[in-house]
C-alpha cells in the first residue's frame, strides 16, 4: 500500500502558522468511461429494480467507482460515482441498491447504486488507510470495514444514513462534503466490556472491534450479520460478534498476512486466504482448521464461493485463477493472466476478475455446476504445504489452462506511472504502463503529445529547454492519471511575458502568472455558474460542453466580483482546452467537512468558503494574490574588459527574473544614445540593488525611442550582452542566465559591448 499525506493537512503545533488547504487538479485521459489504474473492487447487483439488467460495480486506484450496465456483446458505463480522493480499495452491495465504497482517504462513502453517482453520506471514523468492507446478506444493513490502523468498525447503515444533527459530529457527513452529527459511542475494552458514551444529539457512531493490534487486510460476514472474521498482518483470523463487537476467538495456522476471507452462510465455515500461499477451511465452531489447500506458487489475494461453500475460486499474486473443490481437494487451473489478481466476484456461470491492470475480465466459471471443469481434465490434487506446490511448478509439471481467453473484457486505460516535469514548468511529460510518452501542457488541461512508444529519456532530453521558471506546482500519479497540486503561496511564483506565451491581442511585455491563469481556466465553468446564481446576466449560450468552451466563454465571464484596483486584467489565458470526454477533477478542502472531490463540470456555482480554500477565492474573485517572496534577480552591468563602451554605472541592479536580455540590451542603448537621464518610459524593470547605484534606472520597452530626439539621437548602436564570456541570446531571461550560464552563488555579472554603431 502507498501512503500519501491527506489533501489540506493542517498544522497541529501552535507555535507554527497554520499550512492552507491545496487545490489539486486531475487531468484524465481521452476517455472518461474507463478507469485509468488497477481495479480494487467488485460488485455485483442482479436484476435492478429500474429496469432489470445486472450491474458490475468497479473501485479503482484512480478514486473512481464505475457502474457498467452488464450484456452478452459489451457492457457499458452508465455512471461514474467520484467523490474518493485517493484510491478505492474495496466496495460492497448492500440491501436492495445501496453501494458501499472505502478508500485510502479514510472514509466510506455511500451512494444511491441506481443514481447517476449521487453520494449519499461520507462516513468518517478510521485514522488510517480503509482497505476492505464486509456485508451480510442482500437485506441486511451490517457493513464492517478494516484499515491499516488495525481499527475494524461495525456499521449500521439504517441508524448511519439517518438525518444527522448539523454541527457536532465530524465523523458522519451528509454528502461527499456536507452536513455533520454526532451521537453514542460503543468502545470495547481489553476485557470485552461495552461501555457507552452518550452525546448530546442523536448522530451515530459505529461499533468498535477492537483487538488487532497491527494493519487489517480481509474481512467477511455471514448471511445474518451476526458473525465477523478479520485478518491482516498478525497472521491470524480472529472471529467476532457483531451485535457487540467482542472477540469470541482467533484461529491460527497461517505464517504470513491474510489477505482474502469467506464465511458461508451460517457462519460455521471460513475460507482464508494468505501471503503464505496458502488457502485454509476453518470450522470456527471447532476452533481448527479442517483442511489447506497449497494451490498457488505465490500470495493469495482473492476468494470467492459457490453458494453452497463446495467449491472455492482463488487468486493471487502469481497471476492464475484456480478451482478448488473443498471436499475432494481436486482443483484445476482456470486461466493465468498477465497482472496479479486482486479481486473475484461470482455472476451467474462466470466470474469477473480485477487486478491491478485498469481492465477486467470475464472468465468462465461454470458456477451452477463446477465439476463440469473437472471432467475436462488437467485437474491435480492439492497438497497441504506450500512449498510442495511451488516445487512441483518449478520441476515444469504445472498444469494447463483451462481457459485461453476471456469471454468478455471491461477495458480501461493505461496508468501514468512515470512523469517528469520540464523545466519550461508548464509541460510534463509522462509514460504509462503500455510504454506509451505524452506531452501534457498543464495551463490547457490535455496532453498536447503523444509521442508513441519511445525511450522516455531520450524524449527528455530532446525536450529540454534552457530556461528557468520558478516552481509553482507539483505533479503525482499515485491515482494512474495526473495530479497537479497548487500550493499557495508557491502557485502564483511563476510569471512569463505575454509573448513568450503567444497570447493574441495582449502587449508582449504584460507578465503572465501562471498559476493565477491557470486557476482561472480551470475554474471558469464554476466562475460563470456562480455569476448566474448571484443575479448577473446569463450569456444565452452559458451552458458549457467542453474545455474549449469554458475558455471562450471565461474570457466574457470570468469578472466576478473584481477588485478595481488589480494591476492585472481577468482574462483567462492559456485556456483549458480539455476533451469533453475527459474532464478534470477538482480534489480541495473547505473550511468544513473533509477532502471531496468533482469534475469541474459538476461544480454548480454553490461552492464557497465551506468547500474552497479561503486564498482560492479571494484570488478568484477578488483577483487577490498572497503576498510574496520577492522574485528578483541581481546583477552587475559592466563593459567587456578592453572596450571603450562608457561605463554606464557601478552599481549593482535589480530586475524581474523573467526580464530578457533583449530588455537589458535596450537599457545600455537608451544609456548609450540619449543625451539626458532617463525617466520613466516602461514597466520598471530596473531598479538599484541595495548596494548599488543610486540612479533611476528603468528599462525601456522594445527599444522604440519617443519623438523628439535629433535624427542622431535615434541611430541605435548594435549591443552584445556576454556573460562567462559567452553572447546570451536576446530571449534569454536573468533567471535563465543565473541558472545555466553564470551558475554561481553571488551575483550575476554581465558584461555588455558594441559591436555596430556608436
Amino acid at each position: 500500500m502507498h501512503r500519501v499525506a491527506s489533501v489540506g493537512n493542517t498544522n497541529n503545533n501552535s507555535t507554527r502558522p497554520r499550512k492552507e488547504k491545496r487545490l489539486t487538479y486531475v487531468l484524465n485521459d481521452s476517455d472518461d468511461t474507463k478507469h485509468c489504474a488497477g481495479i480494487n473492487g467488485l460488485a455485483v447487483l442482479k436484476h435492478a429494480v429500474s429496469d432489470g439488467s445486472d450491474y458490475l460495480f468497479t473501485g479503482s486506484r484512480d478514486g473512481r467507482l464505475k457502474r457498467w450496465a452488464l450484456s452478452e456483446d459489451a457492457p457499458t458505463c452508465s455512471a461514474t460515482f467520484e467523490s474518493h480522493v485517493d484510491w478505492v480499495n474495496d466496495a460492497v452491495i448492500v440491501g436492495d441498491n445501496t453501494l458501499v465504497s472505502c478508500s485510502s482517504d479514510t472514509t466510506l462513502k455511500t451512494w444511491n447504486a441506481l443514481s447517476n453517482g449521487t453520494c449519499t453520506r461520507t462516513l468518517r471514523q478510521h485514522s488510517d488507510y480503509v482497505t476492505c468492507l464486509a456485508a451480510a446478506g442482500k437485506n441486511s444493513n451490517i457493513v464492517a470495514s478494516g484499515g491499516l490502523g488495525g481499527e475494524v468498525f461495525i456499521w449500521d447503515l439504517d441508524a448511519a444514513l439517518a438525518p444527522v444533527s448539523k454541527f457536532n459530529d465530524p465523523m458522519v457527513d451528509d454528502s461527499s462534503n456536507g452536513m455533520k452529527g454526532s451521537g453514542n459511542l460503543r468502545t470495547v475494552g481489553s476485557s470485552n466490556n461495552i461501555s457507552v458514551q452518550t452525546t448530546q444529539t442523536e448522530g451515530y457512531i459505529p461499533i468498535s472491534a477492537k483487538g488487532h493490534k497491527e494493519s487489517v487486510y480481509a474481512l467477511a460476514m455471514n448471511e445474518g450479520g451476526t458473525i465477523l472474521v478479520s485478518g491482516g498482518t498478525e497472521k491470524v483470523v480472529r472471529v467476532w460478534d457483531t451485535r457487540s463487537g467482542s472477540k469470541t476467538l482467533k484461529l491460527k495456522g497461517h505464517t504470513d498476512n491474510i489477505r482474502a476471507l469467506l464465511l458461508d452462510s451460517t457462519g460455521r465455515y471460513c475460507l482464508s486466504g494468505s501471503s503464505d500461499s496458502m488457502i485454509r477451511l476453518w470450522d470456527i465452531g471447532q476452533q481448527r482448521c479442517v483442511h489447506s489447500y497449497a494451490v498457488h506458487t505465490d500470495s493469495v489475494w482473492a476468494l470467492a464461493s459457490t453458494p453452497t461453500f463446495s467449491y472455492v475460486y482463488s487468486g493471487g499474486r502469481d497471476f492464475s485463477l484456480y478451482l478448488t473443490d473443498l471436499q475432494t481437494r481436486e482443483s484445476s487451473l482456470l486461466c493465468t493472466g498477465e497482472h496479479p489478481i486482486v479481486q473475484l466476484a461470482l455472476h451467474d456461470d462466470s466470474v469477473w476478475v480485477a487486478s491491478t491492470d485498469s481492465s477486467v475480465h470475464r472468465w468462465p466459471a461454470e458456477g451452477y455446476n463446477p465439476q463440469k471443469i473437472f471432467q475436462r481434465g488437467n485437474s491435480f490434487l492439492a497438497g497441504n504445504l506450500s512449498f510442495s506446490r511451488a516445487r512441483v511448478s518449478m520441476e515444469g509439471s504445472s498444469p494447463v489452462p483451462v481457459y485461453k481467453e476471456p469471454t468478455l473484457t471491461i477495458s480501461g486505460t493505461p496508468a501514468i506511472v512515470q512523469h517528469e516535469v520540464l523545466n519550461n514548468k508548464r509541460h510534463v511529460l509522462t509514460k504509462d504502463t503500455s510504454g506509451s510518452v505524452k506531452l501534457w501542457e498543464i495551463t490547457k488541461g490535455a496532453a498536447v503529445e503523444d509521442y508513441g512508444k519511445v525511450s522516455f529519456e531520450e524524449k527528455k532530453e530532446e525536450l529540454f529547454e534552457m530556461v528557468s521558471i520558478g516552481t509553482w506546482f507539483s505533479v503525482d500519479t499515485r491515482l494512474g492519471s495526473l495530479s497537479v497540486h497548487l500550493d499557495t503561496p508557491q502557485c502564483f511564483y511563476a510569471e512569463m511575458y505575454s509573448a513568450e506565451l503567444n497570447i493574441a491581442g495582449k502587449p508582449e511585455d504584460d507578465k503572465v502568472n501562471l498559476g493565477w491563469e491557470t486557476l482561472k481556466g480551470l475554474l471558469a465553468h464554476w466562475l460563470i455558474k456562480r455569476k448566474q446564481r448571484i443575479g448577473s446576466p446569463a450569456s444565452a449560450n452559458a451552458e458549457l460542453l467542453s474545455g474549449k468552451d469554458i475558455a471562450a466563454r471565461s474570457l466574457a465571464h470570468s469578472r466576478i466580483d473584481v477588485d478595481g484596483n488589480s494591476e492585472n486584467d481577468v482574462m483567462v489565458y492559456p485556456p483549458f482546452e480539455f476533451p469533453v470526454g475527459s474532464i478534470p477533477s477538482i480534489i480541495t478542502e473547505g473550511i468544513e467537512g473533509g477532502p471531496w472531490r468533482k469534475r469541474v463540470t459538476d461544480l454548480d456555482g454553490t461552492e464557497d468558503e465551506k468547500d474552497f480554500p479561503g486564498w482560492c477565492l479571494d484570488c478568484l474573485l477578488n483577483n487577490r494574490l498572497p503576498s510574496r517572496e520577492a522574485t528578483k534577480c541581481s546583477f552587475y552591468l559592466h563593459p567587456c574588459e578592453g572596450s571603450t563602451a562608457q561605463i554606464l554605472t557601478q552599481g549593482k541592479l535589480s530586475a524581474p527574473r523573467i526580464l530578457r536580455i533583449h530588455k537589458v540590451i535596450n537599457y545600455v542603448v537608451e544609456k548609450m544614445v540619449l543625451d539626458k537621464p532617463l525617466d520613466s518610459v516602461a514597466d520598471g524593470s530596473f531598479s538599484p540593488g541595495l548596494a548599488g547605484s543610486q540612479l533611476q534606472l528603468q528599462a525601456v520597452g522594445d527599444g522604440s525611442f519617443r519623438s523628439g530626439f535629433k535624427s542622431w539621437q535615434k541611430l541605435r548602436p548594435t549591443i552584445e550582452i556576454l556573460c562567462n564570456n559567452q553572447v546570451l541570446p536576446p530571449e534569454m531571461s536573468l533567471a535563465t542566465a543565473k541558472t545555466y550560464v553564470w551558475k554561481k552563488i553571488e551575483d550575476l555579472v554581465l558584461h555588455y559591448r558594441v559591436v555596430q554603431g556608436r
